[in-house]
Parts: structure tokens; C-alpha cells; sequence
């Protein structure tokens, strides 16, 4: 059973307000508006000062676990929302496993479902240590990306990316949070350029909630729980109102979302789990054996909503 060992997350101090970045991104003050009223974006996380290497390094750098046992560590997936984050030929993965001592290790990337990549790849990483079946292996997940072009930058009338980055170990088994199951749903019929077909991003606007409620529900029954028996969720953190539609469809309460990273920080492409779930443990919200669910969606290639239920 996949288990996560340790969870780890970088949040930069610098914090650029919606407003301030209404001209890179071409938004009008009315959009401004709907960003921070509607939609409940405030500001969001900057760090101009490190590389992408830097960024997911600052976050892996705080895993106790890695320290003394890199040997261990099999596999490296970064879970990605771009499919492209560097111009050829570099390569930051390969580049961040040689930082981290991880060089023998298999890496790759998780991508081409967006921002719903990071469950994926926890799912891949603990079936991956299973086949191999070596107990005390382990894998390194990592997620975070650089605001770097447009479409990094944005998604038209949704969300505002932020920069921060996480990490987790994960490992076949063990006594922390254990994966009790993964759900996954793809859309393909919304594969297209959003910001030149609105007619596409509203209707993908109009499906969202009930697609992630659904797959919530697939990942919760797959469990052989009730949504009664969820604690908390830890969403992506695209904005405020999508998960209040999202709750109403699953007659959910919104105070058990864990949102208040969604203001301060932003929607950190792959990395939005891992930092609420930092903030979850950090305030207490998750005692033993509580039940709680990551979710998230992704546009790329069509739309992708994502699930995973966990026993902390």
C-alpha cells in the first residue's frame, strides 16, 4: 500500500498583488476586480531571485528523510502543469537529481494533465516501489514551476499561477498517510486553446464542478467511505468559488476545504497539495486515522480531474 513518508513545501515570502500585474497580463480593471471579489485572488507568490532548479530544491532541501538514505530513493517524478518548462537542451529534472546526491535514481515527468498531475504521480510512484518490490525503497516526488511566459502566468478568467514548490517521499508502505485510493476522469472534448475559444471555456466552466465532485465521489466510494467519513480536502488552489460550486454539488461542507492558501499565495501549478497539506498538519487539522481527500483538475489536452483518498 502506497504511503507518504514526508511531506515538504517552499512558499516564497514575497507576495505581488493582483493588481500589480494587470499590465503583464494584459487584464482590465474590471478584471482585476473579478479576480480578487469573484474569484477570491488577493496576491500571489513571486520569487524572482531563484532558478526552477532553486525552487525545487528549496523544498526537497527540508525532507529530514532524504538525509543519510539518498541511497534509497529509486525514483524521482516531477509532477509538472507545463509541458515545457526550460528551452532545449536543458534539463531540470536530471539536473535537480544530481543536486540532490539522486543521480542513480530513475527520473521522469508526470505531465500532460496539468495541474492534476501531482496525484497521478504519487499513485505511479507507490506502484512503481510495489512492482519492484523491495520494502524499503523509496521515491521523491516533486512539483513547482516558474511563472515564466503568459500561459504560465495565467489561466483566462479563472485563476493567477503562483511560484512555490514541494516535495514528498514516498514509499510502499508504512505508518503515515497511506493511499487508500486514486481516481481519475480525462475530458477530451475540451483539447483546445481556452483563451481563443470562449465558447469552449465556458462550457468547460459549466462542467467543472459536477466532473470533480464526480470524481471526488469515485475516489471516496473506491475507499469504501462516505463523504461523511472525509475530515478535510485539500484542494488545488485555482480559486475560491470553483470549490464552493464544487461543494454544493457534493452537499460537502466548504469549511472542511482547506482555502485559506488560496488568497495569500495562489495557484501553485502541481505544488497546491503538498503546501495545503503542510498548512493542514501545521494547524492540527488532521489527527490520526482522519480520512481526507487531494483533489485537483487540469486543463491540457482536454480536462483532467484527479483524485486521491488518504488515512493520516
Amino acid at each position: 500500500m502506497t504511503a507518504l513518508v514526508e511531506v515538504a513545501a517552499y512558499v516564497p515570502q514575497r507576495r505581488v498583488p493582483i493588481e500589480s500585474l494587470a499590465r503583464e497580463l494584459d487584464l482590465s480593471p474590471m478584471q482585476v476586480k473579478v479576480f480578487r471579489r469573484y474569484h477570491g485572488l488577493a496576491e500571489v507568490s513571486r520569487d524572482p531571485d531563484r532558478s526552477l532548479i532553486d525552487l525545487l530544491t528549496s523544498a526537497a532541501d527540508q525532507l529530514t528523510g532524504l538525509r543519510g538514505q539518498r541511497a534509497r530513493v529509486r525514483y524521482v517524478l516531477y509532477a509538472r502543469a507545463m509541458p515545457v518548462v526550460a528551452p532545449f537542451p536543458l534539463n531540470p529534472l536530471h539536473e535537480l537529481s544530481g543536486r540532490l546526491g539522486l543521480g542513480h535514481a530513475i527520473a521522469f515527468t508526470v505531465t500532460h494533465q496539468a495541474c492534476a498531475a501531482s496525484p497521478l504521480a504519487i499513485y505511479l510512484a507507490g506502484q512503481l516501489l510495489a512492482a519492484d518490490g523491495d520494502r524499503d525503497a523509496l521515491a521523491l516526488v516533486v512539483a513547482g514551476e516558474k511563472a515564466f511566459t503568459r500561459m504560465a502566468r495565467i489561466i483566462p478568467e479563472t485563476s493567477v499561477f503562483a511560484e512555490a514548490s514541494a516535495a514528498c517521499l514516498v514509499s510502499q508502505d508504512g505508518p503515515q498517510d497511506r493511499l487508500l485510493a486514486y481516481a481519475a476522469q480525462s475530458r477530451g472534448e475540451f483539447d483546445d486553446q481556452h483563451a481563443e475559444r470562449p465558447d469552449l471555456l465556458a462550457a468547460f466552466q459549466r462542467s467543472h464542478p459536477a466532473a470533480l465532485a464526480g470524481v471526488i465521489v469515485a475516489a471516496v466510494t473506491e475507499a469504501r467511505l462516505r463523504l461523511s467519513d472525509v475530515s478535510l480536502i485539500l484542494p488545488h488552489n485555482v480559486n475560491l468559488v470553483s470549490w464552493r460550486q464544487v461543494c454544493r454539488k457534493l452537499d460537502f461542507p466548504v469549511a472542511k476545504v482547506l482555502l485559506d492558501n488560496v488568497p495569500s499565495v495562489g495557484h501553485a501549478f502541481c505544488a497546491d497539495a503538498f503546501i495545503n497539506y503542510q498548512t493542514a498538519t501545521a494547524r492540527g487539522l488532521l489527527c490520526a486515522g482522519d480520512r481526507y481527500v487531494i483533489a485537483a483538475a487540469g486543463a491540457a489536452m482536454g480536462a483532467t480531474y484527479s483524485a486521491t483518498v488518504f488515512q493520516h
